[in-house]
């Protein structure tokens, strides 16, 4: 199999080429990232050499770049993790996330047509769904985007399913819970909060922290492409989750505990707008094609935390540049303004 990998630097991109490589000995992949704040090739250091992987720099929003990157044909499928992801910047910045997400998205599906690919894989999130009080979401739930990312994304989603419903374009669409694991961009809410933790800095904590997120280990979702790359039904959207529904709060705790780090390192700031307060989604339909999440989050998060505790070459430079600029501007007066768990207890 040839796979065009679109993002493939970045967190769970480029956990998905490993996997496959790994797991796959026949597998060829391109991988086509932009290099954006959040790719970052050093997630791929073990892929150096290897004869069935390529880089390609480009970006999905631009139709000759793509065009060009898939001339040489061949491709069984494109897998698309191309995305701004992040709900904090989406909301400071939509314009980048509608010109990626869903532009991005318009200029892969024409490639997908243009060259006969057999499949395209849109990886989605659980996100679209909006705030989930009560039960779960099947793939058939409405959708009720809450911030510009998840408007983007949802977007999208309605495009790839258009393309089906009007060309008969190949798509498949995955909608995935809350990923964390090795290697992931430190403004996302895990790798923030050990790696603070780690360096004795407070870790912001949105509102009262009790908001629900099903967690789910990234090889798991790795795993769960895969099944849907192979056996998924053309026109189809599948969920992936994690069946680890937790609150912010506990995640913070747990980290604390295996880092042997004080839960005062909590800061309780300003809550974001649009802030949804649950997730949930019910994951049958993947089930049924046998793939089940088998990584509790436990274990997971101490995984997690070992790998970044053993790997500050690779965060640490991160969080020295763009990032630094970034954190203050976001959290600087939030956390100016926050209390501890124990402060916020009394008041």
């Amino acid at each position: 199999m040839k796979l065009f990998v679109t993002g493939g630097a970045g967190f769970i991109g480029s956990q998905f080429i490993r996997f496959m490589l790994r797991k796959n000995p026949d597998t060829q992949i391109v991988n086509f990232d932009k290099l954006t704040y959040a790719g970052n090739l050093d997630n791929l250091k073990e892929c150096e050499g290897n004869p069935r992987y390529a880089f390609v720099r480009g970006d999905i929003a631009n139709a000759a770049q793509v065009r060009k990157a898939l001339s040489g044909g061949g491709f069984d499928a494109i897998v698309n993790f191309a995305a701004e992801t992040h709900v904090d910047r989406s909301i400071g910045s939509p314009s980048d996330f509608l010109n990626t997400d869903i532009f991005g998205t318009f200029c892969l599906l024409e490639a997908v047509r243009e060259f006969g690919i057999p499949r395209y894989i849109q990886i989605s999130t659980d996100e679209v769904y909006g705030t989930v009080p009560v039960g779960s979401c099947t793939e058939t739930a409405p959708l009720n985007p809450s911030n510009p990312y998840s408007a983007s994304k949802a977007g999208g989603d309605l495009l790839a399913l258009s393309y089906f419903r009007t060309y008969r374009t190949p798509v498949l669409i995955t909608r995935a819970s809350n990923n964390y694991g090795p290697n992931q961009y430190p403004e996302k809410f895990i790798p923030l909060a050990t790696t603070n933790a780690l360096d004795n800095r407070p870790i912001p904590l949105y509102g009262d922290g009790m908001q629900i997120r099903d967690w789910l280990f990234v090889e798991d979702h790795c795993r769960a492409i895969q099944t849907v790359l192979m056996k998924g039904k053309e026109g189809e959207i599948y969920n992936i989750g994690g069946d680890q529904e937790r609150p912010n709060r506990e995640i913070a705790e747990m980290i604390l505990a295996l880092l042997d780090k004080p839960n005062e390192l909590v800061r309780h700031v300003a809550d974001r707008p649009g802030h949804d307060t649950r997730y949930s989604l019910d994951c049958s339909k993947l089930k049924k094609l046998g793939w089940h999440p088998t990584i509790p989050v436990e274990e997971g998060i101490r995984r997690t935390v070992e790998w970044y505790r053993d790997n500050r070459w690779w965060w640490e430079k991160i969080k020295s540049g763009e990032f630094k600029q970034y954190y203050q501007e976001h959290y600087g007066h939030r956390l100016d303004e926050s209390t501890t768990p124990d402060k916020e207890d009394e008041q």
